[in-house]
């Protein structure tokens, strides 16, 4: 690649003086976390934070400081696992026990104390990971209508629960009890949304909450501290910060942790639960690794195709778990389709988060441009060509997105889930070649199926329901709508979530039951009429 080739990416990172007034950040060097309810100061060692954007200095390209965060130690962790365990008290402490109609109320305050936040939040993702503008704010407005779709369900649940039952001379009241406390560890990529869909309804469901922060993407959660203080009794959500590996560790030994709720890799996940002294004990709801394949057959519109699958492999720089990350496409069309998303590739604009029509930006890992550069290396030596002009193209964090053709089952980016902007296309002569693909894949997550033959589709979602959680139909794959199940096979996931699943997943069934009797019936017609429990209830929420 020539100098002159070059030349548009050098102009991406910028001088201070150039980033517009509104998209700025003030540092943020937090040194309070949230325990026991209340904003405890931290003295200790730090840990500073920096944007995986550039600035341009005398001194060369630096990372920007964005601000720092407490490192705590194991014995902190304890304390704050303590507190948790504390609040919960054997299910006896105040959040637990709290009528569902209450702890919607404290959910709705912390909402609009959430959204008082909005625009700084807005600010720190795109500064913290990277994300741009349009992406950021919709990972904000989708998590608090995912808040509200919660309280929703919570509502339509709790109305289903309501009545009594009676069968074999048995009346019984069947409602959703919560496990005890959560241990919620979520990923970079989405680190308000995705820790929101298992934290929210685990926390609505009456658990107490172990909040580990993100590695990259915990500044934005800092505006949210006073937000947790004030809608929440003490205890039932607390925060840790500082290096998983020392942390999480002794927090899981304990066997105190009633739930992980996990979204990363399936290495990481696994290790987590042999830690657990009694797994028997310890529910598991973890979303995890994915290498989702496309198909695209000779009876394709190569338009469509082309679109969905921009959209699914470099839809935040291809940094999401239904990322679209192996794209199989038929001999007889191959090299019309590689054409036109080649084209579509390099036409792509790259450039910082807050510029207008930005598609590509820095990448928040501080390894991965040379992870990427090693994949993309590996299928070069084994003969593969990166097909568009400056795919690969690497300067400090930000990388090109490299289209690489022809990848083959000898090549890391064939196996490998590379978690960022490369596409590696596999050409196929049967269709049986991307159906013995999946069978043989450690994953199981989604796929995403481009044909316009009705009879085609259809001998391929037979065998695909059976080897993935979701077929996708000349589309990209997605979690959305919130309201669809989300979930995988294999080492993909655990436990399923949607705004409805995510409830039961973070409780379990627990009833009361008596003999239909004159005096039981008097009894419980006595303590509904006068609300003596908040679990015995025939109340109706609005």
């Amino acid at each position: 690649m020539s100098s002159e080739d070059t030349s548009l990416f050098h102009k991406i990172f910028k001088s201070e003086n150039d980033i517009p007034e509104e998209y700025k950040v003030p540092e943020l060097h937090q040194r309070e976390y949230l325990l026991n309810g209340e904003l405890v100061q931290w003295d200790g060692h730090i840990q500073e934070i920096y944007s995986p954007v550039c600035i341009r200095t005398e001194n060369g390209l630096q990372r920007k400081l964005l601000g720092s965060i407490p490192d705590i130690g194991p014995d902190e962790a304890m304390k704050v696992l303590d507190a948790c365990v504390k609040a919960y008290d054997n299910g006896l402490g105040e959040w637990p026990t709290m009528s569902v109609e209450g702890r919607i109320k404290c959910m709705q305050k912390f909402v609009y104390l959430m959204i008082k936040e909005r625009d700084l939040i807005i600010r720190l993702l795109m500064w913290e990971i990277g994300k741009t503008l349009g992406d950021s704010t919709k990972e904000f407005d989708r998590t608090v209508d995912y808040i509200n779709q919660t309280i929703d369900a919570l509502k339509d649940l709790d109305r289903e629960s309501s009545r009594f039952q009676q069968a074999e001379g048995t009346i019984a009241q069947i409602r959703r009890a919560p496990l005890g406390v959560v241990l919620s560890m979520g990923p970079f990529n989405y680190p308000l949304n995705e820790i929101f869909t298992t934290l929210i309804p685990a926390l609505i469901m009456g658990n107490t909450i172990l909040f580990k922060l993100p590695k990259h993407g915990v500044l934005a959660h800092y505006p949210l501290l006073k937000a947790f203080k004030e809608a929440f009794p003490a205890g039932t959500v607390n925060t840790l910060y500082g290096k998983g590996s020392e942390i999480i560790t002794p927090i899981m030994e304990s066997g105190k942790v009633n739930v992980l709720a996990f979204i990363g890799s399936s290495k990481v996940a696994n290790g987590l639960k042999k830690l657990h002294p009694k797994v028997n004990r310890l529910r598991a709801i973890l979303s995890l690794d994915a290498k989702n394949a496309a198909i695209v057959t000779k009876h394709a519109n190569l338009e469509v195709a082309v679109s969905e699958c921009i959209l699914g492999a470099l839809s935040f720089n291809g940094q999401r778990c239904t990322a679209l990350k192996l794209i199989f496409v038929q001999k007889e069309v191959a090299a019309e389709f590689t054409e036109k998303l080649t084209a579509a590739v390099s036409a792509m604009k790259a450039g910082l988060p807050w510029e207008k029509e930005v598609k590509i930006t820095p990448l928040p890992e501080i390894n991965k441009p040379a992870y990427l550069k090693e994949c993309i290396d590996d299928a070069l030596s084994k003969g593969a060509r990166v097909l568009n002009d400056h795919g690969g193209f690497t300067e400090e964090s930000f990388v090109f997105p490299a289209v690489v053709y022809p990848v083959n089952s000898e090549m890391k980016l064939y196996h490998e889930e590379q978690f960022g902007p490369i596409i590696p296309v596999v050409p196929f002569e049967n269709i049986e070649e991307p159906i013995d693909y999946q069978v043989h894949a450690s994953h199981g997550m989604q796929v995403s199926i481009f044909s316009e033959d009705p009879m085609e589709v259809s001998k391929l979602i037979d065998p695909f329901v059976n080897l993935v959680s979701r077929v996708n139909i000349n589309c990209q794959a997605q979690r959305g709508p919130d309201v669809f199940p989300f979930t995988g096979r294999k080492d993909s996931a655990e436990g399923t979530l949607s705004v409805f699943d995510a409830l039961r997943s973070f409780s379990i069934r627990s009833l009361v039951a008596a003999k239909v009797t004159d005096s039981n019936k008097n009894l419980l017609n006595t303590i509904v009429r006068d609300h003596d429990s908040n679990f015995l209830s025939t109340d109706y929420i609005f």
